[in-house]
């Protein structure tokens, strides 16, 4: 007869353990967060008899030294103070202020008091940095003479916080240091105000600074040549207003790339606030580098609706654009991208900006930039161009990098003449009746539009010679032989045989793109000829309101702007000097 044994498998076993580790967890939690609740109540009622006991020895004090030591009133009463309750160390932080009564008037009011130092508040705030999730305790107030007000020599110092749209900002810091020896810290109340009364005269006695946590910072200047907002005065019998602004912070992140959107690392730049600090120097300036990825994170940025000026600083790159355009407008708490478009140096460059009446970039600006002497360039803002001038490096290129290579031909020759596309030559002399050539693929680096294709020369010579185009795009980079390539009506059975002609919309919202170029001669001893090929377009990195115009001769030269709906600048003049510079201009409707 077999016997029977009855047990627990190894998986029971642990399985049971885990559930007795979680119960157990989970009883030694609540417990721990209930002796946390306990010690903090005994915190915070230890804090409160600290404040209460506080309260009831400045009570007793004789009137004239109820006040902080070295503050305004002065007094016998530290600032800071650590006491010891339960064997725990507590903080006792004290401002006492001098309070105006309306009873007998109010300083600056109808009726006005001279003597406006009729009571005294009393704050007291008991804090514990090593008492566990306690929060300070505060308690306040008032203080009165055993008699009636006594007349003395003093003023009054009412200081007013605001934010960058003039609404008052409450709890603002306000350090106030006086020549005198009082030093008061204060916040302000509901009405952005913080004050002060029953304050020794003095002439740019008081040196005030305004802070609060994540704002910007505002303060009086020791009074010199050029100073616009000096230490305060207080005159007897009068109230002293001082009005202070401060905003929340903001934040800049600033890109710089190339009209194709590659990044462009170590780009340098400098940027100038139009705030003034009150000795008449700029706020912010700074010369400032973007890392090597182009990327710079400017934190802590104060508000500037007049704006922040930006400009290049760089030995190897032009700035071909920024958006938005100088001068960049920051508003409080605010984060914005600065995107800043840049080009290889090629001599002396002159950035054109157009705006519109409310200052905002205007892209489809036609822009001519001449001399008089032979030089005479039109671009068009918010256009990129790509362009190619040298075929002479060979076939086999299927994405462009190198500027003389292209993918593929037919009867092509582009070593004979270099930086020329012609149909190959037999070995009797004579050409071809046809030739084509299939440009590599360029990439405009985000989704685009694209508008005018443009080749060089515009016409032949002989009426027995012609060259045609077409065009092709795509959202992805298309492997060889598979691109579609269209003329002006869209369709692959049509040319573009104008130079600078507009291109079907069909291709509008792709990234990459190809052209191909188709020579034909009906003269065996002749061949066409092409020597630049480009399109022109618009994307996410080209600037939408600026131009460039690079490798200038220095001397004079006039503008002419114009766009179609607004009125046209004609003959503007502008001197081209050594180096990189930016003019701008605005149009009106």
């Amino acid at each position: 007869m077999k016997s029977v044994q009855n047990g627990f498998t190894l998986i029971e076993v642990v399985v049971a353990a885990a559930v007795f580790v979680i119960v157990a967890v989970g009883a030694y939690q609540a417990f721990v967060g209930l002796f946390r609740l306990i010690d903090i109540g005994q915190y915070q009622e230890l804090a409160v008899d600290a404040a209460h006991e506080e309260m009831e020895i400045i009570r007793n004090m004789p009137y004239a030294d109820v006040g902080v030591v070295g503050s305004i009133p002065n007094g016998n009463v530290p600032y800071q103070q650590t006491v010891i309750r339960g064997n725990i160390p507590f903080t006792i932080t004290a401002i006492i202020r001098n309070i105006d009564l309306p009873a007998d008037g109010t300083a600056g009011g109808t009726p006005n008091d001279t003597n406006p130092a009729d009571n005294k508040l009393v704050s007291l705030t008991v804090s514990c940095t090593g008492c566990y999730n306690m929060q300070p305790v505060t308690i306040t107030g008032q203080v009165a003479p055993l008699a009636l007000e006594n007349t003395n020599s003093n003023g009054s110092l009412f200081i007013h916080v605001h934010d960058s749209l003039g609404k008052p900002i409450q709890g603002a810091n306000v350090t106030v240091t006086s020549t005198l020896g009082a030093t008061v810290n204060d916040v302000t109340d509901e009405t952005g105000t913080l004050e002060l009364v029953g304050v020794p005269p003095g002439t740019n006695a008081y040196h005030i600074v305004v802070t609060k946590a994540g704002y910007s910072t505002d303060q009086t200047y020791t009074p010199g040549a050029g100073v616009t907002n000096p230490d305060s005065t207080v005159v007897v019998g009068q109230v002293t207003d001082v009005y202070f602004f401060i905003d929340k912070l903001s934040a800049i992140s600033v890109e710089s790339v190339s009209p194709t959107c590659a990044a462009i690392g170590n780009y340098h730049f400098h940027l100038t606030g139009s705030k003034m600090t009150g000795t008449g120097q700029p706020k912010y300036s700074q010369d400032l580098v973007t890392n090597s990825n182009g990327l710079l994170t400017l934190n802590n940025m104060e508000w500037d609706s007049a704006g922040y000026t930006l400009t290049p600083k760089d030995t190897v790159n032009d700035l071909a654009g920024l958006n938005p355009v100088n001068p960049i407008v920051l508003n409080a708490g605010a984060s914005i991208g600065l995107q800043l478009t840049v080009l290889p140096k090629n001599g002396n460059a002159l950035m054109v900006s157009v705006v519109d009446s409310s200052g905002l970039p205007l892209p489809g600006v036609s822009v001519e930039l001449q001399n008089g002497v032979g030089y005479d360039t039109t671009l068009v803002t918010g256009q990129g161009s790509i362009n190619q001038t040298d075929w002479s490096g060979s076939s086999g290129q299927s994405q462009y990098v190198d500027p003389t290579k292209y993918d593929s031909d037919s009867f092509a020759d582009v070593t004979s003449a270099p930086g020329n596309i012609l149909i190959y030559k037999d070995g009797f002399g004579n050409y071809a009746p046809s030739a084509w050539l299939e440009s590599s693929t360029f990439d405009t680096g985000t989704s685009s539009n694209f508008y005018n294709i443009i080749w060089q020369p515009t016409s032949q010579a002989s009426p027995t010679t012609t060259v045609r185009l077409q065009f092709a795009t795509a959202s992805t980079s298309l492997p060889d032989g598979s691109w579609n390539f269209t003329g002006p009506d869209g369709t692959s059975g049509s040319y573009y045989t104008v130079s600078n002609s507009s291109m079907n919309p069909v291709l509008d919202g792709n990234e990459f793109a190809r052209y191909r170029v188709y020579l034909d001669t009906l003269d065996q001893g002749l061949t066409p000829d092409v020597s630049d090929v480009g399109f022109t377009y618009t994307s996410g990195c080209i600037p939408p309101g600026q131009v460039i115009f690079q490798s200038l001769s220095t001397g004079s030269y006039t503008l002419n702007i114009s766009k179609t709906g607004y009125t046209a600048v004609t003959n503007a003049p502008v001197t081209v000097s050594s180096g990189w510079q930016e003019f701008d201009q605005t149009l009106s409707p």
